[in-house]
């Protein structure tokens, strides 16, 4: 007997499991604990709970239709856009779903062929098409229904994730024209910015206390959460090429290089402006520095790298500080700023790797006298890159704000898209029936810190009467 067919790579299969592990712990629990922490005390469960529940929401969905909507057979064919426009709907589940050589229909010929099974494939993209809904959460803390999010998440991983990643990573009419992603500017970061944004705008703002007392409970979670998707970010844009090859490599450092120089810059834009360098802050220009070399992780050397982090940091800087003052920003309370470290962060990397890809960055190694394949930015003479990646970076706004509109409005005709004024009161002890921090520490929602009592006041005819020995008096 063999542990393995000849075709398989253990080196391969293994770093490719590895890199799906760090993106899913980017999730749960560094997008859960980073929430958890940047949230208002009685928001704090409440946004744990929306990330854990999209999580298994998107994994669900995934196998059982979405995988292969992103990734299989074109539904039409040919050469037209909507010819090359999404993948047939189907399981992954049966025993060839699992265990057959991963494959990618349009990619055949295209790229090395993969050197491990499709269920590897299949977890590693299933926690990109989960982080992003995660992601998108971030705009509507604080008043989203719980109810409403759990469908709305199935629906909106199929009808606006599976498309993009199909448009641009599964060979469709995107690819084909020879947009690039390397990791997920647009079919991720920009998509979840956008969508976000229109979501907060739908279903309206947070309670003008929460807006005006926008206090994390624990920076401690927040730091922890930051420096989880900070080192996740190695399996997020190390594992993109398929291989545990040289470019691999070059995009785990060109990420770490871009980070860290966004981090940096952004601090010192916080001292140039006169401002104190905070933990948010920081942490706000750490997932720029990330967001922004995703799209170009393994095609720009390490100088592009840095210019990358520099010029993300500081132009997302401005549109965090000055540009959120303007319509029709300012008129859209959106949480935690994700249109600004996502979406416009995705932008940005997404047309900036058309100015500094470098074409001797080889993804993959020519046979013979073959060039290989990596991609040509302007600075090395190639204009047609960016036309395409602006292109590209059009449709993903246009198709992420539309249909994002279009389903919020279907699922709000069934389920309410915000919480009561009465549970947006009270908060995590209205949604979830517990606190983050429970028993003696009094909350609105639950002065007492215990479910289920009131408070008496002593002396008075309840607390004489026996109620007010042993046993607090029932609400």
């Amino acid at each position: 007997m063999l542990p393995y067919p000849t075709w398989l790579s253990p080196g391969d299969n293994a770093w490719q499991l590895t890199a799906a592990t760090l993106v899913g712990l980017m999730s749960v629990p560094g997008l859960v604990v980073l929430y958890g922490g940047v949230m208002q005390k009685r928001w704090s469960v409440n946004s744990m709970m929306l990330s854990f529940v999209a999580f298994a929401v998107v994994l669900i969905a995934w196998v059982l239709w979405g995988f292969k909507m992103g990734f299989g057979t074109p539904v039409h064919g040919g050469s037209s856009f909507f010819g090359n426009f999404v993948g047939k709907p189907g399981s992954v589940l049966g025993h060839t779903g699992e265990q057959a050589r991963a494959n990618i229909p349009l990619l055949n010929g295209a790229m090395p062929q993969f050197r491990f099974p499709q269920s590897s494939l299949v977890y590693f993209q299933f926690v990109f098409a989960a982080i992003t809904p995660i992601l998108m959460l971030g705009s509507v803390l604080g008043r989203v229904n719980f109810k409403a999010w759990i469908p709305f998440v199935a629906l909106w991983m199929t009808c606006v994730y599976c498309i993009d990643a199909f448009l641009i990573w599964g060979g469709g009419y995107f690819a084909q024209h020879g947009a690039i992603d390397y990791s997920g500017g647009y079919v991720i970061h920009l998509s979840a910015g956008v969508s976000g944004f229109v979501a907060a705008a739908v279903i309206g703002p947070r309670l003008a206390r929460d807006r005006e007392i926008d206090a994390p409970n624990n920076l401690a979670m927040v730091a922890l959460g930051a420096g989880l998707l900070w080192l996740g970010w190695n399996g997020f844009n190390g594992g993109d090429p398929y291989f545990a090859g040289a470019s691999a490599s070059a995009a785990v450092l060109n990420t770490n290089l871009s980070t860290a120089v966004a981090f940096l810059v952004w601090v010192l834009c916080d001292y140039a402006t006169k401002r104190k360098p905070s933990m948010i802050g920081s942490v706000n220009g750490m997932i720029v520095g990330l967001v922004v070399i995703t799209p170009a992780a393994g095609f720009v050397n390490g100088y592009g790298a840095m210019a990358l982090g520099a010029t993300g940091s500081v132009l997302v800087y401005l549109a965090y500080n000055y540009v959120s003052r303007l319509r029709p920003f300012r008129n859209v309370d959106d949480t935690l700023g994700v249109i600004y470290t996502h979406g416009f962060a995705g932008l940005l990397g997404g047309l900036l790797v058309a100015v500094f890809a470098d074409p001797k960055m080889l993804v993959y190694l020519g046979i013979g006298k073959g060039s290989g394949f990596s991609a040509t930015g302007l600075i090395s003479g190639n204009w047609v890159l960016l036309k395409w990646q602006a292109l590209t970076a059009l449709f993903v706004i246009a198709w992420s704000a539309g249909i994002t509109f279009i389903l919020l409005k279907f699922v709000g005709r069934f389920v309410s898209l915000r919480m009561s004024e009465e549970d947006m009161e009270a908060g995590d002890v209205a949604v979830h029936g517990h606190e983050v921090y429970p028993s003696d520490i009094p909350s609105l929602a639950l002065p007492t810190g215990i479910p289920g009592w009131v408070a008496v006041p002593l002396g008075s005819a309840a607390s004489k009467s026996g109620n007010g020995g042993d046993e607090p008096p029932k609400a």
